[in-house]
């Protein structure tokens, strides 16, 4: 299982109510709970689950919700209902490509993707 930086996973607080981690298939993912959305979605704040490392899907890191957001642009919501810590999340298709993002780069990257046009 990864580890992170304190720092780093410190800052993912800014986006959230609440964070813990919690590991699953050997990956460390956090559980950002009333996570505050882009303008323009629906609803404004929702838990979502974050997967900073690539688990084999393709998606060098990943970003579920606890609901399908609602968003200014259309969205492929290629995974729906993916349990994880013993909930259903969902996810759509968005890549980011870069490695030397931190933690919350990463974050801001994802959610701003719900705004963003292709």
């Amino acid at each position: 299982m990864s580890t992170y930086p304190p720092d780093q996973v410190q800052e993912l607080k800014q986006f959230c109510d609440k964070l813990k981690s919690f590991p699953e298939g050997g990956v460390t993912y956090f559980l950002m709970e009333g996570t505050n959305l882009p303008d323009g979605c629906s609803p404004a704040k929702c838990d979502v689950v974050f997967r900073p490392i690539d688990s084999g899907d393709g998606y060098m890191s990943r970003l579920y919700f606890d609901v399908v957001v609602k968003c200014p642009y259309a969205r492929n919501w290629n995974v729906t209902n993916a349990r994880l810590a013993e909930r259903n999340w969902h996810a759509f298709s968005w890549k980011v490509n870069v490695t030397n993002f931190t933690l919350a780069q990463l974050v801001r990257e994802h959610l701003s993707a719900l705004v963003r046009t292709v």
